[in-house]
């Protein structure tokens, strides 16, 4: 059954079907949505997938996003009577999967909420009225009858604290919420097509699950504990039925091998304090832009501190989100461990995490430095509810801290190359561009050379732009930006401009005369032409994107003058 909404904006439709034994998965289709976060880009959309499990009592794994209400309960009474529903289970408390939890209680009051203890605890702010619980812990079972038997796996930061495995012995189904999943919409129900499934499959664990691949192979190790797994019921994206194994092995080599990196970054936080888990989830996007692996860390589920001790002593660079004043005696005891056992050579970057009750920072950054630590980037303070800029912030800070660590390799795959390749390499030439860009709030620029014209129908052009550069997030499929063209014999002041180093969050407009685009981003008044574009296409390109885009709307302010060109005597850097 195939609902579809009044919304015309926005394709938002939802999709049942029958996938085992009194079982039916009830697919939110977001047809058209292009980000999750303001670095996580989307090509093909995604889902929200929620589940119906029928036996002598009846269980609804997960909701859907709040944009779906309507059309949501219209499809779930269709299927049952809410009041027959006997437990919700939640996988973990993001938005996207229980913005619908409060409405559902207040339809049917006496369902039973089952989830993990920080889950329950994310709730009660969530709800804000009381509802039957139960809280279960890893190895425990709920039995729904007609030998429908559910175990639960804790999977904490997959990619919430709060994650939940559900495993049903019957239908041998694995409900793994994010984990598994990928953000791709289609009204296919399953994984058939692996090969127009797995850009989007490792893009999903590269930004969601890379930064927590240690959490990862916990997870992995316990689901080996389980009977035969015949599927995976994911919450974003095609459901694994037919590529089960293959796809769970990528996450456990692309786990392992993010766990064996050269060089780690640790970053500590208390998830139910403040903003803490997307803070410290941007500042880890940022790290990864350079190659870094990171472990996020949550000290209050810390239980070894030996373990800890370790985990530290193997960083190069350590990342602290402050806790709470009043954090417990093992909160207390987990910090403690972090400073007592870093060391010089390691680098320390700390930020608040909004919740009003911080430990002060610049007391505990002088510490690390006493402790001979260098400083990575400035502490990131939280005055108001964080917004895009702030996320922004974090992530270029993250990448700030990963660019300090690889400072010694970057150089030393400079010198690798053969003189003469180097050198010839060198001689392609081109032009001087600055491409500016904005998304929301959040506004970056930078100057770029690797620019090409790639096609006459349409008008488009290709550019090369590096993985660790602060625009990059703001370049995804589907957005826009402008092409702003440098003037041969003016372009000094611009290109000095923005050769700068900016700190993390820093306007790189300042001093700049600019005016809006039709596209909202900046075009530079001082520039020889603008031309605003559309990102159409990404090719990984090693160290690189290159961004095919197309080109709509333009202009030439001195057409007698021509574009400033890019020499370059060697091809190992800029």
């Amino acid at each position: 059954m195939v609902l579809l909404t009044e919304k015309t904006a926005k394709r938002l439709t939802i999709n049942t079907v029958d996938i085992a034994q009194d079982t039916t998965a009830i697919r939110s289709l977001d047809w058209d949505r292009d980000r999750f976060d303001i670095e996580f880009g989307l090509q093909n959309g995604t889902t929200y997938n929620s589940f119906l499990v029928r036996g002598e009592k009846v269980a609804l794994v997960d909701t859907s996003h709040e944009k779906f209400r309507d059309v949501y309960f219209d499809t779930l009474r269709g299927l049952i009577n809410l009041q027959d529903i006997d437990y919700l289970i939640i996988s973990h408390t993001e938005p996207d999967h229980s913005g619908l939890v409060k409405d559902l209680l207040q339809f049917a009051p006496d369902i039973t909420v089952v989830g993990s203890k920080v889950a329950i605890q994310f709730l009660q702010d969530l709800v804000h009225r009381p509802f039957k619980r139960l809280i279960v812990k890893n190895g425990d079972r709920l039995n729904l009858g007609k030998d429908h038997e559910f175990e639960f796996v804790i999977a904490p930061n997959l990619h919430w604290p709060d994650t939940i495995f559900s495993f049903d012995h019957l239908t041998k189904i694995l409900y793994t919420c994010d984990a598994f999943g990928m953000h791709y919409c289609s009204e296919v129900t399953f994984d058939e097509d692996l090969s127009i499934l797995e850009a989007d499959f490792q893009y999903y664990y590269d930004c969601l699950m890379g930064p927590n691949s240690r959490s990862v192979l916990s997870a992995i190790k316990r689901m080996a504990e389980l009977k035969e797994i015949k599927m995976i019921a994911t919450g974003h994206g095609p459901l694994l039925y037919h590529h089960v194994q293959e796809l769970t092995e990528r996450y456990r080599v692309w786990s392992q091998n993010q766990t064996k990196a050269e060089t780690t970054v640790g970053i500590f936080y208390v998830s139910e304090y403040g903003y803490s888990d997307h803070l410290a989830q941007s500042i880890a996007n940022g790290i990864s832009k350079t190659g870094v692996a990171t472990s996020l860390i949550d000290l209050s589920s810390i239980t070894d501190l030996q373990e800890l001790r370790e985990l530290v002593g193997s960083c190069a660079g350590l990342v602290l989100g402050m806790t709470p004043l009043s954090a417990n005696s093992m909160v207390q005891a987990a910090l403690s461990t972090v400073l007592g056992s870093a060391k010089e050579k390691q680098c320390i970057g700390i930020f608040e995490t909004g919740g009003g009750d911080d430990e002060p920072t610049y007391p505990l950054l002088n510490q690390f430095r006493s402790a001979g630590l260098s400083v990575a980037f400035p502490v990131i303070e939280i005055r108001e509810t964080p917004t895009e800029n702030i996320y922004k912030k974090c992530e270029e800070a993250g990448t700030d801290l990963g660019q300090f660590l690889t400072r010694d390799r970057s150089i030393k795959v400079m010198k690798s190359l053969a003189a003469d390749l180097d050198k010839a390499l060198g001689r392609i030439s081109g032009g001087l561009y600055i491409i500016t860009a904005k998304k929301g709030d959040v506004s970056s620029a930078m100057l770029a050379s690797w620019v090409s014209q790639a096609s006459f129908k349409p008008l488009g052009f290709s550019i090369a732009v590096a993985k660790d550069r602060a625009i990059e997030s703001l370049m995804q499929v589907g957005d826009r930006f402008v092409l702003n063209v440098l003037e041969e014999g003016n372009y000094q002041p611009l290109m000095k401009h923005f050769l700068k180093r900016f700190a993390p969050g820093a306007d790189r407009f300042e001093g700049v005369k600019t005016q809006p685009a039709s596209n909202g981003a900046p075009i530079l008044t001082d520039a020889l032409a603008y031309m605003e574009c559309e990102v159409v296409s990404r090719m990984d390109c090693g160290d690189h994107w290159a961004l095919y885009s197309t080109v709509y709307a333009g202009r030439v302010s001195r057409p007698e003058a021509l574009t400033a060109v890019h020499h370059r005597k060697v091809g190992n850097h800029y």
